[in-house]
């Protein structure tokens, strides 16, 4: 499949991965208090804290955890990697810096709209 050049985002979409994928862990509004933080080892991130105190997201960081290049172990086991299950729809990203990540659309979206969630 061919690669597209800086996707375009879809934050909605990205709101309902979120949903069926992180809220279980991270909660709902994402502050790392979801159903299952309690028997984690290491308690889930507060995903509106991703970004430096300059604002700055870490796009290439956050790609890498979700799809599994950069792993995280939790609960005796990595987290779930949920980059095969977003398979199929290859496209790339920028980071801040302006270097391009490849990944796929589902991820593009969903970081999105965990950028959308900075600071609250």
């Amino acid at each position: 499949m061919a690669t597209t050049q800086a996707a375009a985002q879809d934050v909605g979409e990205g709101a309902e991965l979120y949903r069926h994928f992180c809220a279980t862990c991270h909660g709902i509004d994402a502050a790392g208090q979801g159903p299952m933080a309690g028997v984690l080892l290491i308690p889930p991130p507060d995903l509106t804290k991703l970004a430096n105190e300059d604002g700055v997201f870490p796009t290439a960081r956050v790609v890498a955890r979700i799809d599994g290049r950069d792993p995280l172990v939790s609960h005796g086991s990595p987290m779930p990697v949920y980059g095969p299950y977003f398979d199929g729809q290859d496209t790339s990203m920028k980071t801040p810096e302006g270097q391009p990540i490849l990944t796929s659309q589902p991820i593009v979206d969903l970081v999105a709209y965990l950028e959308t969630l900075q600071g609250q």
